[in-house]
């Protein structure tokens, strides 16, 4: 088990998820929503028998973990993210569900809190683009793995495939002057290079390796909803609106609006998504 001292960008990143859960809370139908044909590609992909024991990685608000620990009749799901606010959330959503075969842990994806081989399939949605060392983590999932297991991700396509987040980022990075991170380093769109995160899996041994892309919708209803969405539950776009003046931000707010609107003239408002689902086996 990997036992390294935890990562200074993974302590910055737990501290901004902790704060932002709120806001993942009060938009979860709309996240969830968003997030949905990704994790139904996921699970297609893992061909559940029902008895299995699951690891969700980043698992967040808790899917696609609940959809797993229902689909299962006699296995377990746990789900591990290193933002303890997030995973109140998901423990609460599974205990209004009355899910029994969910359960939560706090930890790192880079150093698993687990024995070798104790998992049938690991998933994890949206989280690898995150990960300071993407390679530390699918070694991990690799150990943790029992032989003949699965796991499936998924991770965000290209920019241009997702308006839902450059109409509002690329709006604030010019009106801010902001550059754009450096190429490799934790980002929404690190890991939407076409085989990348393939190579990866296979780099850690893993084979029958297959990437799809899957499409998604953002339902957001008007502009005023998009704005209030994008700067309640998207990181990386509130540190960023953290650097605007009061005015400055009031500039980008009408700006963003106005361009939402020029784009979609008629509600509801429906922006496109894309994402890519990775799969591979463990020998």
């Amino acid at each position: 088990m990997n036992n390294t001292m935890s990562n200074p960008i993974s302590e910055q990143q737990k501290e901004i998820w902790n704060k932002y859960a709120p806001g993942w809370d009060k938009w979860d139908n709309l996240t969830m929503d968003i997030s949905k044909p990704a994790g139904d590609a996921m699970i297609h992909s893992l061909y559940l028998k029902g008895d299995e024991n699951i690891l969700d990685i980043a698992c967040g608000t808790g899917e696609p973990g609940l959809t797993m620990a229902r689909i299962l009749k006699k296995g377990k799901v746990t789900g591990i993210d290193q933002a303890q606010g997030m995973l109140a959330i998901a423990k609460a959503k599974a205990d209004r569900l009355d899910i029994k075969s969910y359960e939560t842990r706090t930890g790192e994806a880079s150093r698993l809190p687990f024995p070798n081989g104790t998992f049938d399939a690991v998933t994890c949605r949206y989280g690898f683009m995150f990960f300071p060392d993407m390679g530390a983590v699918t070694n991990e999932i690799y150990r943790v793995l029992a032989p003949g297991g699965r796991v499936a991700i998924a991770v965000w396509d290209k920019p241009e495939k997702n308006p839902w987040v450059i109409m509002i980022m690329g709006t604030i990075m010019e009106k801010l002057g902001i550059t754009p991170p450096p190429p490799g380093g934790p980002g929404m769109f690190r890991c939407a290079e076409k085989g990348m995160m393939a190579a990866l899996f296979q780099k850690s041994g893993f084979v029958n390796v297959s990437e799809g892309i899957v499409a998604a919708t953002l339902n957001i209803g008007t502009a005023q909803n998009y704005w209030d969405f994008m700067t309640e539950v998207g990181a990386a776009i509130v540190v960023a609106l953290s650097k605007a003046t009061p005015g400055q931000r009031e500039e980008i707010k009408n700006e963003v609006i106005r361009k939402t609107k020029k784009r979609y003239p008629e509600e509801p408002i429906a922006i496109a998504a894309s994402s890519l689902v990775i799969y591979g086996e463990k020998n």
